[in-house]
């Protein structure tokens, strides 16, 4: 009788190797495939824009060409002012940013530790939420000026709702039995808060962070109409007055562009502080479990 092939430990290495170099390949195609979606839903965007500002059914000053709007960036990215524009607009938003980051994070980090502390705070939040920061404006304007201290005072207040709602979901999200674990195995008070409860939190918490930038950059065209001479919002608003389109959308495609980075930079720290999660699930298939 013919005997069966007995698996050796060198033809189980090579089936590993082949099952890695296969999942790498796939990961690769589906990134390439990815990028090529993404690519041609950009560019037929841009066809179908060229394709009614061709037809001249909108006047240019109110529906600009891509070419008219293509040479604007130019010109204003050669002669430094769009530049300008975005390092005021990105110091305000970014200062702005950092203090509602400051202040929502350990709020929240409180408001999800203790029952107390969340029954304080949460109604005076959920009051305040709903609140347009643009409502501020002539408040902001009274209590600080028509400096700097207006517009970041906007954008803070703004950011702060978002990053402290998702900070608190997180918080109360942490799984029990993680707790409990770590505390049988002798953890302290403050190693569960680090290592356990913030830990299961980043994902929430960098929601929230996700959508404050997004936020921020809703209000900075707001913010910039308080007495700004500069800023990609007061350079918006300024083009309108001129009728100049071109330039509108130059300001529109800066925002978007700068805030894309910035998130761009948010999902970037969160890979980097969830690191311990892919290493988890990279455990788990070579144990064959994923």
């Amino acid at each position: 009788m013919p005997q069966e092939a007995v698996p050796t430990r060198d033809s189980a290495i090579a089936d590993d190797d082949f099952d890695a170099a296969s999942i790498a390949a796939a990961k690769r195609s589906e990134k390439v495939s990815t990028y090529t979606i993404r690519v041609g839903s950009l560019l037929a965007g841009l066809a179908v824009w060229a394709l009614i500002a061709a037809t001249e059914v909108f006047h240019p000053a109110i529906f600009p060409p891509p070419w008219d709007v293509g040479g604007t960036l130019v010109r204003m990215i050669l002669d430094g002012s769009l530049i300008g524009h975005i390092a005021v607009s990105l110091s305000r938003v970014f200062i702005g940013f950092m203090l509602a980051t400051a202040i929502a994070i350990p709020l929240g980090i409180a408001m999800g530790l203790s029952t107390r502390c969340f029954m304080i705070i949460e109604p005076l939040v959920e009051f305040l939420r709903p609140v347009p920061p643009l409502a501020l404006v002539p408040l902001a304007v009274v209590w600080f000026g028509i400096g700097w201290t207006s517009k970041v005072f906007l954008i803070a207040y703004g950011c702060f709702f978002a990053i402290v709602v998702n900070t608190v979901a997180g918080m109360k999200a942490v799984d029990p039995v993680h707790v409990r674990a770590a505390r049988a195995l002798g953890a302290s008070r403050w190693q569960i808060l680090i290592h356990v409860i913030l830990r299961s939190a980043v994902p929430d918490i960098v929601v929230g962070l996700r959508l404050a930038v997004g936020l921020a950059f809703l209000l900075i065209v707001g913010s910039e109409l308080i007495a700004a001479s500069e800023g990609l919002g007061w350079l918006i608003w300024d083009a309108r007055y001129h009728f100049q389109g071109d330039t509108i959308v130059v300001g529109m495609i800066a925002i978007g562009v700068v805030g894309l980075l910035l998130n761009r930079l948010l999902l970037v720290m969160e890979r980097y502080l969830l690191r311990w999660r892919s290493a988890e699930e990279g455990e788990g298939r070579v144990a064959g479990l994923g």
